[in-house]
């Protein structure tokens, strides 16, 4: 096997600090709706596309709109937060700057694609990428490997020439399915389960220890 070729970033929890506000967000709008999130509401939806988890609100925790509409809403509520203020993660630029200096970039996310643009084009890193793919784009979400399949397909490598980066439970499951080398960024409010976060070659506290360095030594 050969070394590592090509590294893919996952978006919420690794570049913009999100998990809270998306809880914040989808907890607001079910309550809204004279409902509440089920006890595992919050961790299952880590990590599924746009389609899963707007289904889980309107279906299983029955907030009376379509998925379709939940979707929507929520969605419309995201962007504007986003627009108002982006809550990028310290070291985040700089670190995908440093990978990028010695790998090509992916970026595979359970964001939709429209929140995908906006944070790139806010951080000024959409040039950053070669590749940027929504779980919306793949037939299932993390923790499947769909969307981390389909990247290192799109960046012309196996899956095993891979590096990912991410934070919860569902992404590293995602990665590792997948074939791709795992290195954990543990976000501290929302902490990868311990089945989860033993998947990772890598575990780093800090993005400012995520180095091209570090990287290379994972194959």
């Amino acid at each position: 096997m050969s070394g590592i070729a090509a590294v893919v970033f996952d978006l919420d929890g690794v570049i913009i600090d999100t998990e809270g506000v998306w809880e914040e967000v989808r907890r607001g709008y079910v309550a809204e709706h004279g409902r509440a999130f089920l006890p595992d509401s919050q961790q299952r939806m880590m990590g599924m596309s746009t389609g899963e988890w707007s289904r889980h609100l309107s279906q299983e925790v029955g907030v009376g709109r379509t998925p379709q509409e939940v979707a929507d809403d929520v969605l419309g509520r995201m962007a504007q937060r986003y627009a108002g203020a982006l809550p990028l993660i310290p070291g985040a630029v700089a670190a995908v700057r440093r990978l990028g200096e010695r790998f090509p970039l992916a970026l595979a996310s359970s964001s939709a694609r429209i929140l995908i643009d906006q944070v790139l084009a806010t951080a000024g890193l959409t040039d950053a990428f070669r590749v940027t793919l929504s779980t919306e784009e793949v037939d299932r979400g993390k923790p499947a490997p769909d969307v981390y399949l389909a990247a290192a397909r799109r960046l012309g490598l196996a899956p095993g020439d891979c590096a990912a980066v991410e934070d919860s439970s569902n992404g590293l499951r995602a990665a590792a399915a997948a074939g791709l080398a795992v290195v954990a960024v543990p976000h501290g409010g929302y902490p990868p389960a311990p089945d989860a976060l033993a998947l990772a070659s890598l575990v780093v506290d800090d993005l400012d220890d995520l180095t091209a360095e570090a990287i290379a030594k994972l194959r």
